[in-house]
């Protein structure tokens, strides 16, 4: 059985594991230090599609922790990254999402939509209105191809758990009978990025999140190692009832870091 010291990269998801809203968890800068001094390599690879990696990369710089752009990998990124493989270049996506679904497609080459088009994608948006909503309808009955960042029916914020990317999803099957192609987590793509990213093996590597039908069943569904942290929006009674199960448990980063810690120290040379 693999043991945290086997571990040489982590996938790291960030809403519910490293903060929630702007509010940084305990052990945030414990955490990154003990990664640095272990040499353990790692993606932060999450399900919000709102931001572009800069951001995130700004984002944690104002809680203390540097990161590269290279070590964040998006659903929106990842999605990005998928249609260069399916779609033709400069293909038209018709898009809802913010800034980081926007960026990323851009990015890959593909023009922006206001009507018609052969894809439509669909992140997490806080500015949905019923117009967004009408065109993507009416381009998926039309035949485009749906394709969600992320399914994630809820969202952990300071205000509490609100409605996530899953519930926009539900609202366009419903009404166009369609089932969304989906690519980041529980589906194992982002994660087989993240580790071609990382130069490490499924035995290598282990997925730390808080969400067990998206974080850990993707490490399942990707052959890797689970670590939930119970500091988002899984509880104790919820892993109890689970049908998939992590590897590791704990309360939050901070006490993962001491964890590992003790794992680092405890290894034999």
């Amino acid at each position: 059985m693999r043991t945290l010291a086997d571990l040489r990269a982590l996938i790291i998801d960030m809403d519910g594991v490293l903060w929630r809203g702007d509010t940084p968890l305990p052990g945030l800068i414990e955490f990154f230090a003990l990664l640095r001094e272990r040499g353990l390599k790692y993606v932060l690879a999450t399900n919000n599609a709102s931001k572009t990696p800069e951001q995130y990369v700004g984002k944690l710089a104002g809680m203390g922790v540097a990161v590269g752009r290279d070590q964040i990998l998006t659903s929106s990124v990842a999605t990005a990254l998928y249609l260069k493989e399916i779609a033709p270049s400069g293909a038209r996506i018709y898009a809802i999402g913010e800034d980081g679904v926007r960026e990323a497609l851009k990015e890959a080459g593909f023009r922006l939509s206001t009507d018609g088009s052969e894809y439509v994608v669909v992140g997490m948006d806080r500015g949905l209105t019923w117009d967004k909503l009408a065109q993507a309808t009416l381009n998926i009955r039309a035949g485009a191809q749906f394709i969600g960042t992320n399914p994630d029916l809820t969202l952990p914020t300071e205000r509490g758990i609100t409605h996530g990317n899953g519930a926009i999803l539900a609202a366009l099957q419903a009404a166009t009978g369609i089932t969304p192609a989906i690519i980041g987590k529980p589906e194992p793509i982002i994660y087989r990025q993240a580790m071609a990213l990382l130069g490490a093996g499924p035995d290598q590597t282990a997925a730390v999140g808080d969400r067990l039908e998206t974080d850990i069943l993707g490490a399942i569904h990707a052959g890797i190692s689970s670590i939930l942290v119970l500091s988002g929006v899984t509880s104790r009674k919820e892993l109890e009832g689970s049908p998939y199960q992590p590897d590791w448990v704990f309360d939050s980063i901070l006490e993962l870091t001491q964890e590992l810690r003790i794992n680092s120290r405890s290894r034999k040379p």
